[in-house]
């Protein structure tokens, strides 16, 4: 009931209230506490909430109206004593103040203050919460109206500070107290009164460094930061050294958010100081701060306290005033102090951030240097963190974030080329030292370097080609350098570089190879330098991994060669000494690991030389004695070889799955057991002081145990991932099992010997395992990072959805971990690829993870009783009496145990990816329990998480019995055990457990788990309720509509806890808030609130009371400031606007959504960007129309800044979907604004300089003039360009460019369909734009621009082609763009182009050839000389083939081009049917085409279809040619080039078979061999060998039928990843192929073979039930010729047959006629029992078929073996009478039917056969009884089925009427149906023909003649009878003169007779006609006619005579209209009839 009371408020009209008249939103005080005391809160919230709407709805005027009443509505809350304001009411009543003072009048704003600050100055008799809603209210007028009562400031500030000592108790309000005086002073800005505000600078300062509670500390740097910003009092020395004191210490917090108020505090104050100095040597200004007259009172005591703790006397106070170098400098001084925390250090950093935003691009791009020499030289390479690791590491990538992430990020492309320019020009070259005058980068300097070199090429990409050379010289260079670490970031980054310029793959491979080839000579000499040979080795590994991603840039021979010599190496390396044989070893394990990269292809030709290569190397350990009796340095050695192979099986298991047969598993898994065995084999000491000793001075034997240790486990594990099922010995899990559990959970260990670790040792020292940062933290694993867990088994990270993954919180985040990573751990990493944002843990932490990762693999795969003793080692280790010694490695192990048992759960449920096992042994399960009970209890969240998680993972495997036990186990714990930390361990535990069963398994938990649940979440302690909502919020997420029954509870329970101080980290014990600091409370109720939405859903919309409920906490969420909270926020939203539209204020969350792009947390900007892209999807137009204007803009804004951002691609592809085909116009004009859209800097960067060049190599004027007018430049490397006026990133020109070949794509497909289609019409208007774009992109520096640009240029040239100037008709539209067209193709084909842009633009040479915009083959001028210039050079051998200046890279490229070249000639050919000027064009060379092209679909056969070279070869290479040995290798790589290209070379041939051309067919056959001139090898196009069969050719196919034939069929049979209308028009031109193809001239008999014929008319049959109409008929076409040249067809029924082979033959035709008969049975209703798919009456497609299919039939019949016709007749017959009963058939089908059907009764009209006869009589008794049922007229379709029944049976009569009998019955019968349709009105006329056509065949004329002469001369006066009298009339006309001589007389008399007597009974209208009639009887015979007329009485002479008269009138009217008139042309009006 509480709800409804603001509602009802809230829906009354705001009324206009003055003179203090009560407001109508007014809280009934009464009735709140009327209320129970649960809900008095929730009706506070309710009416509070409310409040705040209505004064967001209010107008000025209305404000105003009401401020009096709604300041004492506000003041009234406020002094409530019950229930007390919390802080979401505190917060309501502040924005009601703000609403006010903003909008209305401030006349109450003295008074407010007044009241409010009385309210704080009263005595004890006053509650605290009442004071505390009073200052936050004074905050909130005084930030909104502080500028109006400066007056009164000095009084509420002085109120407030003295109210400190009262709040001592309160934490809450003493933070209030901070965060309003840091209001005040932001609302009256520099007005305030310095005295008051050197107070509060005291107050603040104190409590920064002082307090206790964490939220006072945050709230007291907030003022700090806000008198810092806004006023000048202390912008000295001075206060500047006692303000970084106090911010330093509190950068040491251990709360994220004191130190995040710290920092940003800290960074105000020096970007306030900033000063950009004239020059690099100026010095600060200093000034002296002006002296107050008088100093304050606290200011005194300040002064006393300052001095007191120092005796020196005060430094003189100067100005601040600090360079952008000086300013970073005060802060690393701090960062490198050796006694600065390393929390305080991510404080620290977080600094740099906020100083790097603050101060803007602009001063990052002209300062980037000076900033990264800061990093490199200030923290990097500071002496004080060289000498510990960790602070090494984390510095290492704090740097990396600052100078990546933040500034990289936040340059442009310009400025991030600059910065690429100066670390390798100004850093990594200057190693080795050339110039004396430039010192060499130490180490530190240059790994910084290389990381931000690395961060660099991966934001620039391909844009890094301009300074390619520069940086592959300067990685190259770097890669030398002695030092370990800094050879592996070098190689990371030649990986990254190569992978941006594939282009420059080939020569570092060169000049690496060279260089281990180099240094490995060296080794045995003086110069040896064993760590530079390892440094070039990591970088040619890293380099070839990217050659699978780069297959065109690649070379076999190379791969072959780098094989070759890491054999050597291998095979050569025993004879060398330890230390070089170790070296070799190293590098040669190295290079075979980088090559494993490139696939199964290539491994599997090699893979039994490299298995007895890793078996040699892992051999089985000698008998311990003999391994006792070596010495350290051997031992080493022994470790060292495992190691570094062990290092490229790991390269091998990730790169080749498909490898890995059981027989490959089992033998690996045998080394690993050995290896396993070796290490077990170890003397115990394993440490040696003497350097002698060691195989390198800084790593001991102990080192090298790890280091191999780590390497089983990671390889162990991913075998039992990959490996087949059984594929692994179980002796290698029961000797690898034991190690991995000792390595993560033994109590002895071995632990680095430094002096960090000593120290945190000590039991006095240890406080938390996560603070030890020493790099081992006591054998920790490295895989927990606060709550984000990285998963053992997939290597994902499984992120808690609290984290936060903005930068600054990233810093923090680094500092959770006491474990740093660094690629120099691991230096595999540099060619396998690694976890995003993850480096390698050092090699003991790296054992460890691996271990944990191999145990939960391992595990479930065990026997129970294996299973059971591994948990109960685990448990022994964990209760070890050394362990309380020892409480860092107690803490150490129990987090490794939860983290395997959890990912080992998780592998038994099968969650993980691999086996699953099983875990459901009694025994097992208990020993887990036990364990994971005690992680659940643990104080440590990280472990009650995951012992959680695990736990619900097992109850899943384990089932109801083992999930009973467990729930009834958790809830008495929690009702029994008190511990906060148990209580939430058991609600995590329950939640899991939910989660993982499910809704229906979990269902008869529920009631106890959610009941548990939200006793916990009321729980006052932090702990407990964060960790129950938490678990709430998961319940119901996984229960979906199951937990419907408890969604009222629970808004009900959430809403009172958001409002409760209890949950909010604004509650007044010290220590609640101080835990509540760290949890995000607020956040997960918000969590919960949205959990619901998505139980209700949809039936949100009918639920009213709990939606408003639900909306209002979703709104009051929106206006709070937690990242969170606001995140949880949007999701919220989201989700409401999905299921319930119609009820969200739909405007505001798009203004919303708007507003929070410009977010400063980059989750809730990605957030509101997806929310964006999700409503983009239902209605793009609306959202756009609905935003804020700009909104657009700052979409593209936000892409330029994050290149890769997928939901505003996401956005901009919707919404062009939806309004593109409609609007071209728009779309291309916004393509086009961001491809010449300029991004404004403030100022010039002092590197640039500009620079203005042409376009590249651009080979004349013209082209030049174009490249001008498009702004095309190039930069130059040594210079570095301009960014002043810098166009988008060029990612994003690139997805423009996307969308508008999208656009064009859409528009061209419905112009396939409808010619009208409007965006056709308005895309061409636009088409100038469109060429101008394309021309400037394909001009572009980046080559994927220049591509698409290509691409759009091809699509334009179909689109439009062909389509004339609408000005000049006589000429072509695009004709006047050939220029530019011509000029954008001259860059593709320059030596910097790329095979993919050359392939492109020879598409586009074709398209603009074939199009005929140009038909005279003289104007085509360099377009088609490419064309032709490229044959020549590709048709030849030579492996240097090139295009324009463009050589091909690689093989693979060249085969790219060339197939595109050759498919080009193939558009030609195919178009040259159409255009004949193409003829000229092709003609000349096609004797040269047809071979290259049969050639290439040879090449593509045997590559698509031959079974891998390479499959059986085994190790032995059986071939010296690399091409033929890696076929396998290039085989995905070439198929791509050969699919996108065969289907136009196999239609280029049909077309020229269909031409009957002699080329063609000499080709066909491989008569025309090319060979070489003085080449013996017999090679040609492809090295495919071409000799001649000498097969004759007559019967046989031609030599390339089956190449032809079987690309076509299995193309057919296979299923396409294309879309539907893409494959069905490649299905309808692979078919139209095919149809010639299949042609006795190519295919000879082949097709008729049994298996052949077989598939094929399957794969036909499938086509006709599955396919358009359009392949339908194709299909109909291929089965009638198959048919028409079938063997048994030609050879005719004379030449005698075997028997059995025509019985085969007979099956064959049936089957071909069957596929006809099929595509029949699925249009004409009737003829199968399946339906029809399509109408006939609206298809004239499907007419057209069936019209082509009957045809087929009747052609197929006339070649029939005659002893199988009569039964394809009888089938003919059946067809036609059915179509004939059709009623959809009539009007359409018929009338196409009818031609057909008389030709087939004429074929089989002579035929003397019986049977034929009987068929024929049948049908015409079919056809009458069809006759019958149509006279019924019982449908609309009854009367058409009647005529063109008399029809049919007339064609049939008139045909075949000698083989039925004209005394027939049947016959008569008709006759006499036919009579009556005479005389019937409807169908006369039609009856009228089929008696003149059966009169003139001769059928029945004695009953024809007396029923046409008796109905002419009725005359009965019928409507409808007269045109069928008129023709009665004609046909007896005709029929005289066709009479025998004899019967003649009598015909006419008669005849005459019957026509008098009709002119006589009609009257006049018809005299015309009847002496029409007349006269043609008298032309007939003239005698006869004169006899009768001299018989005829009197009367019908004058009749004759006026007939005849009448008849003479009209000829004579008709001349003269002929002579005397003007020829007119008469306009027919009527046009119905």
């Amino acid at each position: 009931m509480a709800e409804a009371e603001p509602k009802t408020a809230a829906t009354e009209a705001p009324k206009p209230v003055s003179n203090g008249e009560p407001s109508p939103h007014r809280l009934d005080i009464q009735k709140l506490h009327s209320l129970p005391s649960e809900q008095q809160s929730l009706s506070l919230l309710s009416f509070t909430a409310e409040l705040v709407r209505h004064v967001d709805a209010l107008d000025a005027e209305s404000t105003t109206a009401e401020q009096a009443a709604l300041k004492k509505e506000i003041l009234q809350i406020v002094n409530l004593a019950s229930p007390a304001p919390t802080r979401v009411i505190r917060e309501n009543l502040g924005r009601c103040f703000t609403g006010i003072f903003e909008k209305g009048n401030r006349k109450p704003l003295y008074e407010s203050i007044n009241d409010l600050v009385a309210i704080v100055q009263a005595g004890k008799e006053k509650d605290v919460k009442a004071k505390h809603a009073a200052v936050a209210c004074l905050g909130s007028v005084f930030e909104i109206a502080g500028d109006s009562a400066v007056s009164l400031s000095a009084l509420a500030c002085t109120t407030a500070l003295k109210s400190l000592k009262a709040a001592s108790n309160d934490t809450g309000y003493r933070s209030a107290i901070f965060r309003m005086l840091g209001r005040v002073v932001k609302g009256i800005v520099a007005a305030i009164d310095e005295d008051v505000a050197r107070s509060m600078w005291k107050q603040a300062r104190n409590a920064v460094s002082g307090e206790k509670s964490l939220l006072v500390q945050s709230s007291a740097c907030l003022c700090l930061e806000h008198l810092v910003r806004y006023t000048s009092y202390f912008d000295n020395s001075n206060d500047f050294e006692r303000l970084q004191t106090a911010l330093y210490k509190a950068m040491e917090s251990s709360s994220t958010s004191v130190r995040q108020a710290a920092a940003s505090c800290l960074a105000v104050q020096l970007v306030k100081s900033f000063a950009q100095s004239p020059g690099k040597d100026a010095v600060p200004q200093i000034r002296k701060p002006r002296k107050s007259k008088k100093a304050a009172k606290g200011e005194e005591l300040d002064d006393e306290l300052e001095r007191a703790s120092s005796p020196a006397p005060d430094k003189p106070a100067t100005a601040l005033s600090y360079t952008l170098t000086e300013m970073l400098k005060v802060l690393s001084t701090h960062y490198c102090r050796s006694t600065t925390t390393n929390k305080a250090r991510a404080g620290i950093a977080v600094c740099y951030i906020k100083v790097f935003k603050a101060v803007g691009e602009s001063v990052l791009e002209n300062s980037f240097a000076d900033i990264a020499r800061h990093l490199f030289t200030d923290i990097l390479s500071h002496p004080g963190l060289q000498y510990n690791k960790y602070r090494q590491a984390i510095s290492r990538k704090f740097v990396r974030i600052l100078l990546e992430r933040v500034i990289g990020k936040m340059l442009g492309e310009t400025a991030q080329l600059n910065a690429c320019r100066f670390l390798l020009n100004d850093i990594i070259k200057d190693y080795p030292q050339a110039i004396k005058e430039r010192a060499e980068p130490n180490k530190h300097m240059l790994v910084g370097a290389l990381s931000a070199v690395t961060a660099f090429i991966g934001y620039l990409d391909a844009a890094m080609a301009s300074v390619a050379d520069t940086c592959r010289e300067g990685l190259l260079q770097v890669l030398q350098h002695p030092n370990f670490t800094v050879q592996v970031y070098a190689s990371r980054a030649l990986r990254a570089f190569i992978l941006a310029c594939p282009q420059q793959l080939l020569p570092t491979v060169t000049i690496c190879m060279n260089s281990v080839n180099r240094e490995l000579n060296l080794l045995a000499g003086p110069r040896q330098a064993p760590r530079r040979c390892i440094g070039y080795a990591h970088g040619l590994a890293a380099v070839l991994s990217t050659s699978s991603r780069h297959p065109l840039y690649g070379s076999v021979d190379v791969y072959a060669r780098v094989l070759q010599q890491a054999t050597n190496l291998l095979k050569s390396s025993g004879s060398s000494d330890l230390r070089m044989s170790s070296c070799q070893l190293q590098v040669a394990w190295i290079m075979i690991g980088g090559l494993m990269s490139l696939g199964p292809n290539f491994v599997k030709i090699h893979l039994s030389q490299l298995m007895l290569l890793w078996k040699n190397a892992l051999p089985r350990p000698v008998p311990k004695e003999n391994m006792s009796q070596r010495n350290m340095i051997e031992l080493s050695y022994l470790a060292h070889v495992r190691e570094c192979a062990l290092g490229s099986i790991r390269g091998f298991l990730t790169f080749n799955q498909r490898l890995l047969t059981s027989d490959v598993s089992k033998r690996l898994s045998a080394m690993l057991e050995s290896t396993v065995a070796f290490l077990q084999s170890l003397p115990e000491k394993k440490t040696s002081d003497d350097p002698t000793n060691r195989l390198s001075p800084a790593l001991q034997l102990q080192d090298y145990e790890v280091m191999v240790r780590r390497r089983v486990f990671q390889n162990f594990s991913l075998l039992l991932q990959l490996s087949p099922v059984g594929g692994m010995e179980t002796t290698a899990h029961s000797t690898v099992l034991p190690l991995a559990v000792a390595s993560f959970s033994d109590a002895d260990y071995f632990a680095p010997s430094s002096l960090s670790a000593a120290i945190a040792s000590a039991a006095a020292a240890f406080e938390s395992i996560w603070d030890v940062g020493d790099n081992y933290a006591f054998g920790l694993t490295g895989l927990v990072h606060g709550l984000d867990i990285l998963d053992p088994v997939s290597g994902k990270t499984i992120r808690h959805w609290s984290s936060r993954n903005d930068d600054e919180d990233e810093l923090n985040d680094i500092v959770l971990s006491p474990i740093g990573g660094g690629l120099e751990f691991d230096p595999t990493c540099t060619y396998l690829p690694t976890v995003e944002d993850h480096e390698p843990n050092p090699a003991a932490t790296g054992a460890v993870n691996a271990a944990i990762s191999a145990f939960a693999l391992c595990l479930p795969l065990q026997a129970p009783r294996v299973q059971e003793g591994a948990l109960e080692q685990m448990a022994s280790s964990l209760s070890a009496l050394s362990l309380q010694k020892d409480p860092a490695r107690k803490a150490a192990i129990t987090v490794n145990v939860a983290l395997a048992l959890s990912a080992a759960c998780k592998v038994a449920t099968g969650d993980g990816g691999a086996s699953k096992g099983d875990l459901r042994s009694v025994a097992t399960e208990k020993a887990l329990q036990a364990l994971l009970h005690g992680c659940i209890k643990d104080p440590d969240d990280r472990i009650r998480m995951l012992g959680s998680r695990a736990l619900g993972d097992l109850c899943r495997s384990s089932g109801n019995a083992l999930t009973a036990t467990e729930v009834t186990y958790l809830t008495e714990t929690i009702v029994n055990n008190r511990e906060p930390h148990v209580r939430a361990g058991c609600a995590s535990s329950l939640a899991s457990i939910h989660s993982q069963l499910g809704g229906m398994a979990a269902g008869f938990h529920m009631k106890t788990i959610v009941g548990m649940l939200m006793s916990l979440a009321a729980d006052a302690h932090p702990h407990v309720h964060f960790w129950a909502l938490d678990s709430l919020a998961e319940v119901a997420e996984a229960a979906g509509l199951n937990f419907s029954g408890y969604v009222s509870n629970t808004i009900g329970m959430l809403s009172r806890l958001y409002v409760s101080e209890s949950h909010s980290i604004e509650t007044a014990a010290l220590a609640p808030s101080n835990m509540a600091m760290e949890l995000p409370v607020t956040a997960a109720i918000a969590r919960g609130v949205d959990s619901v939405i998505n139980v209700l859903g949809p039936d949100l919309q009918d639920a009213t009371k709990p939606r408003e409920m639900l909306l209002m906490l979703v709104r009051l969420f929106s206006q709070e400031s937690d990242v969170g909270v606001r995140l949880e926020s949007l999701r919220c939203l989201e989700h409401m606007s999905l299921y319930a539209p119609g009820h969200i204020d739909f405007a505001r969350y798009v203004e919303r959504l708007q507003s929070d792009i410009d977010s400063a947390s980059a989750e809730i900007a990605a957030s509101s960007l997806h929310g964006l892209s999700v409503l983009m999807r239902r209605d793009a137009q609306n959202i756009v129309h609905t935003a804020r204007p700009g909104l657009e803009e700052r979409l593209w804004d936000f892409l330029n800044s994050t290149p890769e951002q997928a939901d505003i691609k996401s956005i901009f592809t919707n919404w062009l979907h939806q309004t593109g085909p409609s609007n071209p116009t728009e779309w291309i004009q916004r393509c086009n604004t961001i491809l010449t859209k300029t991004k404004s800097k403030a100022e010039q960067p002092k590197t640039a300089t500009t620079k203005d060049t042409a376009a590249p190599e651009l080979q004349d004027e013209e082209v030049a003039g174009f490249a001008a007018a498009a702004g095309v430049h190039r930069d130059d490397e040594t210079q570095a360009p301009t960014s002043t006026q810098e166009l988008m990133r060029w990612q994003v020109r690139l997805f423009a460019m996307g969308c508008l070949y999208d656009l064009i794509t859409v528009i061209s497909k419905e112009a396939a369909i409808n010619d009208d289609a409007p965006g056709v019409v308005a895309l061409q208007h636009k088409v100038a734009d469109v060429v101008r774009i394309a021309f400037s992109a394909s001009t572009a520096g980046v080559a994927s621009l220049r591509v698409v640009g290509m691409r759009i240029i091809d699509q334009v040239l179909k689109l439009f082609g062909r389509v004339p100037d609408p000005d000049f008709p006589e000429a072509m539209l695009l004709e006047q763009y050939q220029a530019q067209i011509s000029s954008a193709l001259t860059p593709a084909f320059a030596v910097d182009s790329s095979p993919e842009l050359a392939a492109a633009a020879v598409s586009v040479c074709a398209t603009f050839i074939a199009t005929g915009i140009v038909t005279d083959i003289d104007r085509m001028g360099r377009i088609l000389k490419v064309l032709v210039s490229a044959l020549e050079s590709f048709s030849n051998e030579s492996e240097s083939a090139s295009i324009g200046d463009l050589q091909s890279p690689s093989a693979n490229a060249q085969v790219m081009v060339r197939m595109a070249v050759f498919a080009a000639w193939a558009q030609l050919q195919i178009a040259s049917a159409e255009q004949e000027y193409l003829l000229k064009v092709v003609k000349p060379h096609i004797a040269q085409l047809v071979p290259l092209w049969l050639a290439s679909l040879r090449e593509y056969s045997r590559l698509r279809f031959e079974p891998d070279i390479s499959a059986n070869m085994g190790g032995a290479i059986m071939s010296d040619d690399l091409d033929t040995v890696y076929a396998a290798l290039n085989r995905e790589t070439l198929l791509r080039f050969y699919a996108d290209s065969w289907l136009s070379l196999v239609d280029a041939i049909a077309s020229l078979i269909d031409e009957d051309s002699e080329v063609v067919f000499e080709a066909l056959d491989g008569k025309h061999v090319e060979t070489s001139k003085d080449d013996d090898s017999g090679k040609a196009m492809n090295g495919i060998v071409r000799q001649s069969t000498g097969i004759n050719y007559r019967e046989e196919p031609v030599a390339f039928f089956f190449v032809l034939f079987g690309l076509a069929f299995e193309s057919l049979a296979t299923r396409s990843n294309d879309d539907i209308a893409t494959t069905r028009q490649r299905n309808l031109d692979i078919l139209q192929a095919l149809k010639k193809i299949l042609r006795p001239s190519v295919s000879g008999s082949a097709v008729y073979q049994e298996v052949v014929f077989s598939e094929s008319v399957d794969l036909l049959s499938r086509m006709v039930l599955t396919e358009t109409l359009g392949v339908q008929s194709i299909v109909v076409e291929i089965a009638r010729n198959l048919c028409l040249v079938h063997p048994s067809s030609r050879q005719g029924v004379q030449t005698p047959i075997n028997g059995e082979a025509l019985s085969d033959d007979i099956e064959q035709l049936f089957e071909l006629t069957r596929i006809i008969v099929l595509v029949l049975g699925g249009l004409i209703p009737g003829l199968s029992e399946t339906p029809v798919s399509v109408h006939l009456e609206s298809s004239e497609e499907a007419t057209a078929l069936v019209r082509t299919a009957v045809q087929a039939l009747v052609e197929v019949s006339e070649v029939f073996p005659s002893i199988i016709k009569t039964d394809l007749h009888a089938t003919i017959l059946h067809i036609f009478v059915t179509i004939l009963a059709t009623g959809a058939c009539q009007s359409t089908v018929v009338p196409q039917a009818l031609p057909v059907f008389r030709r087939f009764i004429n074929s089989i009209a002579d035929d003397d056969r019986s049977e034929t006869r009987h068929q024929l009589r049948n049908a015409l008794a079919r056809m009458l009884l069809v006759l019958k049922n149509a006279q019924k007229r019982e449908t609309e379709a009854s009367l058409p089925c009647e005529k063109n029944t008399l029809l049919a049976i007339t064609v049939l009569l008139s045909t075949a009427v000698q083989d039925i009998g004209a005394e027939h019955p049947l016959v008569s019968r008709f006759v006499g149906e036919l009579c009556e349709c005479l005389t019937a009105p409807m169908t006369s006329r039609v009856a009228a023909g089929c008696i003149r056509t059966l009169l003139m065949a001769g059928v029945g004329p004695a009953a024809l003649l007396a029923e046409s002469t008796s109905f002419l001369a009725d005359a009965i006066d019928l409507e409808g009878l007269h045109e069928g009298r008129i023709l009665t009339a004609q046909t007896l006309a005709a029929y005289a003169s066709r009479t025998s001589i004899s019967q003649r007389p009598a015909a006419i008399a008669l005849f005459m007779i019957t026509l008098l007597e009709w002119a006589s009974k009609t009257g006049v209208a018809v005299f015309p006609e009847t002496g029409a009639r007349l006269l043609d009887l008298a032309a007939a015979d003239n005698a006869t006619f004169r006899a009768v007329v001299s018989t005829m009485d009197v009367e019908r002479k004058a009749l004759l005579e006026r007939i005849l008269k009448a008849r003479a009138g009209v000829q004579r009217a008709k001349s003269d209209m002929d002579g005397d008139h003007e020829p007119t042309i008469a306009l027919k009006m009527n046009f119905g009839g």
